[in-house]
């Protein structure tokens, strides 16, 4: 076997000779096992020979313990995309990184791999891990990520956040134990006695996780557009930014795995709910006060009964909404936008409004006061207010254009009280970056020379002196995909503490559809957080760099 190369090798498994033998040996097949068969061959040698992704393009790879035996007849089987979700889940995260390479360089497709991905992380997590359920939200943003990026560097996002995932799988056991098995289908369950979203909600009040599975389940079966909707009332009972976040990226993941695996990906919300209710009981914590705030404010002003606002606003509205929503109480910024709904003012109107008053946030911290792992006195990168607001307002605003308007109305409202909550500062009364004397140290207005300016304060971690020079550059009316180009470059290699994906994309989307006299903020905000993560490298990204080939 030695005197081949993997060149000459799969060019004799190819040849008329061997498929002849491959063909005459259906009629041992049918009365062997495929794998004693494929022994009796030589598939161990075979396999030590070219390598595990050649032998199992020819089917002769040995199965791992955990695709045998009982694990394997309680497994969730994703189908076509199965092979590449156990690729992942059974693999050390460096040989999982360097079989998908293998795969991508071999034809398969990006967006496959990334939904093979959420897919293995989904069985294996189930929504149950701190750092697994992050990694399963940054995925569809690096995907996202990846459409910027040139050919030849498109598929580091992905890959980065790839090995965050396989990594956690693999020091948390869950290679071979699996939190999401197959639920019976009770396939006798008439439609008309399909369980209704107040009981599902009833059953996760009450922290009964197989009734709740079970409802949601059957609810599932009709279709991915019902399980959305009646996930809404369970996601908007509580105040929590991977509550909703993780919701929606569940859905927006199912433009990738497709809607077929709609129960998979936001049956996870349903166990996080449940979850995190019996952790509240347990440390004798009260409820929300969302959950007389929200019915209160519905029936209040009538809002299930009128028709869907288009009105528009003035950019003194929005900013004056925004203000108002960084100096209320929860229950007074949940009142603040169910006026705004009453008085006709169209969702993304709102939207707007709530998603600057959360990237202000990210302006206006005065940055940690105590260093944690990864995140240094005076950063506010990661899991700070500011971009911990700024990526459940994009949540909200995204389900809510995502699901049934009653639900897309309430989410909003929750949306308001849940940026008052977080508010661990007198927002209104901070100074937000940039600060004025780095906007005047600012003496060039040559673009190029602004961009180099931008990279060098980020390499010195210098948040407001980054802030400032986005904002001139805005200011000065040059085009932002350069500055875009620049940020992301750090958000794929720097770490980012399990934010970088999602608030990059968080920023990309707000960018696009925030009008003029705002946009810009949001950039800015991200430039300044990406000064604050600079300098501890991603995990696996220098050994993705080296299987890429790429400088």
């Amino acid at each position: 076997m030695s005197c081949y190369t993997l060149k000459a090798l799969k060019e004799s498994l190819t040849a008329p000779r061997f498929v002849r033998l491959a063909q005459s040996g259906e009629k041992m097949m049918e009365s062997r096992t495929r794998r004693n068969f494929l022994a009796e061959v030589g598939k161990g040698m075979l396999t030590a020979g070219i390598g595990v992704t050649l032998a199992e393009e020819f089917g002769l790879a040995s199965e791992s313990p955990e695709k045998s035996g009982e694990i394997g007849a309680k497994r969730l089987n994703f189908g076509r995309l199965e092979s590449l979700a156990a690729m992942l889940q059974e693999n050390s995260a460096d040989k999982a990184l360097a079989l998908s390479v293998e795969r991508l360089q071999s034809g398969t497709s990006l967006r496959d791999l990334t939904a093979a991905a959420a897919l293995a992380n989904a069985r294996a997590f189930g929504g149950e891990d701190y750092v697994g359920y992050h990694a399963f939200m940054a995925l569809a943003p690096a995907y996202e990520m990846s459409k910027e990026r040139s050919l030849r560097h498109a598929a580091l996002p992905v890959l980065k956040v790839l090995y965050r995932s396989t990594n956690q799988i693999q020091s948390k056991g869950a290679r071979a134990s699996d939190t999401l098995t197959p639920l019976e289908d009770d396939s006798s369950s008439a439609s008309a006695n399909l369980p209704t979203e107040n009981e599902l909600r009833e059953s996760y009040r009450a922290r009964e996780m197989e009734r709740a599975e079970s409802q949601f389940h059957s609810i599932s079966r009709q279709s991915a557009q019902k399980a959305l909707d009646a996930l809404q009332p369970l996601v908007q009972d509580d105040t929590d930014v991977h509550r909703v976040v993780l919701a929606y990226r569940a859905w927006d993941l199912l433009g990738l795995t497709g809607k077929e695996h709609a129960h998979t990906t936001l049956r996870q919300s349903v166990r996080y709910c449940v979850n995190a209710e019996k952790n509240r009981v347990a440390k004798g914590y009260p409820v929300s006060g969302i959950r007389t705030c929200l019915p209160k404010l519905m029936d209040q002003h009538h809002l299930l009964e009128s028709a869907p606002g288009q009105r528009q606003a003035e950019d003194s509205w929005v900013k004056d909404l925004s203000e108002t929503l960084l100096k209320s109480t929860p229950d007074g910024a949940a009142e603040a936008i169910a006026v705004a709904i009453r008085e006709g003012f169209s969702l993304n109107v709102i939207g707007e409004a709530l998603s600057l008053a959360a990237t202000q946030q990210t302006l206006r911290d005065p940055g940690r006061i105590a260093a944690f792992p990864g995140k240094p006195i005076g950063s506010v990168h990661g899991d700070s207010p500011g971009v911990h607001a700024s990526d459940s307002i994009n949540a909200w605003r995204n389900m809510a254009q995502a699901c049934r308007r009653d639900h897309a109305v309430a989410g909003l409202i929750t949306a308001g009280f849940h940026l008052a909550v977080a508010q661990r500062l007198d927002w209104a009364k901070l100074p937000g970056y940039p600060f004025e004397e780095h906007l005047n140290a600012i003496k060039t207005k040559d673009s190029a020379a602004l961009l180099r300016e931008l990279d060098a304060a980020i390499r010195e971690n210098h948040q407001s002196r980054s802030a400032a020079i986005v904002h001139q550059y805005g200011a000065l009316g040059y085009v932002a995909r350069p500055v875009f180009d620049l940020l992301l470059s750090y958000a794929v290699s720097e770490d980012g503490t399990l934010h970088a994906e999602k608030y990059y994309r968080t920023v990309a989307e707000e960018f696009g559809r925030t009008r003029k006299a705002f946009r810009w903020t949001h950039l800015t905000a991200l430039a300044r957080v990406t000064a604050s993560e600079y300098g501890k490298r991603a995990d696996g990204y220098d050994e993705t760099l080296r299987l890429l080939k790429l400088a």
